[in-house]
């Protein structure tokens, strides 16, 4: 299986596809396309939270800000998968997911590139062909590859990591920030969800640097009406604010990036 993600919409993915059919028989499957547009740190978030549903496939990823500058391109093998894409971060951290998942370590390598056919479409002139080329080489056999150099030089990208305020033991508030936004304007944060465990149905103030909305923390989205705001845990295992049937974004006042408190009322 080879699958395609980036921020591209329509219709530059089926010239990726297109070169990459050309070049191999690989069931090919869209992830996504309509990821945050020139953003890596939300994709990255995204995909960590996709790709290890996957079973062994090379994963080409494009969202890449710095398009014809001279960030490298990578190959990223992740036990019995593998990364293309732009070195500047995005395949950090599912490929870390995926290599928890099979108890192996990362190993990159840049990727020799010939002048692409244009400079702004390193998708389909850089990233597909290679990993068109990757799957025909076969994961277990990028050292036999020369366009393909051993690295342990690459731009890094880890998700920020909360600040949690204890007393008694217990945990009063926890302080992070907005990784992602869906469709549903689910506003999902960076706190991790076992600070519900044993709390579910107490309540909660949800602090932002513009205002503070006060939400119950719940198991499903119908243990509050219709309009109201309510944190819980999604399934990517972290906390978000959501609204049942509304938009959590909106109603909590958030946005990728902002700093977010979650604090227990009665802490």
């Amino acid at each position: 299986m080879l699958t395609l993600a980036s921020d591209f919409g329509t219709p530059y993915p089926a010239a990726m596809r297109g070169v990459i059919t050309r070049r191999t028989d690989a069931t090919v499957t869209d992830v996504a396309h309509d990821l945050p547009r020139q953003a890596p740190r939300t994709a990255a978030f995204w995909l960590r939270f996709v790709l290890p549903e996957f079973p062994p496939a090379v994963h080409c990823v494009v969202v890449d800000p710095g398009v014809g500058t001279d960030r490298a391109a990578l190959v990223v093998r992740a036990g019995d998968h593998a990364l293309v894409g732009p070195d500047n971060g995005v395949l950090l951290p599912p490929a870390r997911a995926l290599a928890t998942a099979s108890d192996a370590s990362l190993e990159l390598f840049t990727v020799t590139v010939d002048d692409p056919a244009s400079a702004t479409f390193h998708g389909r002139d850089v990233f597909a062909p290679t990993a068109a080329a990757v799957h025909e080489t076969g994961v277990d056999r990028l050292e036999t590859r020369d366009d393909l150099t051993p690295t342990d030089d690459y731009e890094e990208l880890t998700l920020p990591e909360p600040s949690v305020d204890r007393a008694d033991g217990a945990v009063a508030a926890a302080t992070g920030e907005v990784l992602a936004v869906d469709d549903f304007g689910n506003a999902i944060t960076n706190l991790p969800g076992d600070l519900a465990d044993g709390r579910v149905g107490e309540p909660l103030r949800v602090e932002t640097p513009e205002e503070t909305t006060a939400a119950p923390l719940t198991r499903t989205f119908a243990s509050v009406a219709p309009g109201d705001p309510l944190v819980t845990v999604g399934s990517h295992g972290y906390l978000e604010c959501d609204v049942n049937q509304g938009r959590g974004d909106e109603r909590f006042g958030l946005g990728v990036g902002d700093e977010v408190t979650v604090r227990w009322s009665e802490g």
